[in-house]
């Protein structure tokens, strides 16, 4: 009878053996007010601020910055080339792609311009950012408007995928020599 008890109390239920076996849904490394330097051969390009990071561990892990970053670019004078910031980020380590989400701003200080969107994709390795969604852009005399855009990392060649708004063209005189 104890044989036969026994026998039956020790199924394996199949969802508590898998919760068992999944990585770890927790971070491996939670940290608050987080400032992380790139730099090459000793001179600082990219400064990371953040509230709070989390790292997560397992086949693909990736950082979270659930309350928001900055990123700042640096010239190689230490001046700042421009900035990106966002209320939400995500960035997967081993693809070298960082999503920013939620009030997307970016500005580049030396053009005096600035992108405001609501998803944006820093691809390190191409060093290009992109966006697939409304984005709106403010230069000193008039404001862009469209869908997606494609742009080096630092914002200073740019263009906008899907243009929309009113354009005004000016004809220019022609010289008939």
């Amino acid at each position: 009878m104890i044989s036969t008890t026994m026998l039956f109390a020790c199924e394996n239920d199949v969802n508590k053996v898998k919760l068992c076996t999944e990585e770890d849904s927790l971070p491996v490394v939670s940290i608050k007010d987080v400032e992380l330097i790139y730099s090459d051969s000793g001179q600082v390009q990219i400064l990371l601020t953040s509230k709070q990071l989390k790292k997560y561990a397992g086949k693909k892990p990736f950082t979270e910055f659930p309350k928001g970053f900055e990123i700042l670019f640096f010239d190689s004078l230490k001046n700042i080339k421009s900035k990106i910031t966002a209320n939400y980020g995500i960035s997967y380590d081993k693809r070298k792609i960082m999503e920013a989400k939620n009030n997307v701003v970016v500005i580049n200080n030396e053009k005096n311009e600035r992108l405001n969107t609501e998803h944006l994709v820093w691809d390190q390795n191409k060093r290009m950012i992109y966006s697939d969604v409304f984005v709106k852009i403010k230069q000193k005399d008039r404001e862009l408007y469209g869908k997606g855009l494609e742009s080096d990392e630092t914002f200073n060649k740019w263009k906008i995928l899907k243009p929309t708004g009113v354009f005004i063209f000016r004809q220019e005189e022609q010289d008939n020599n």
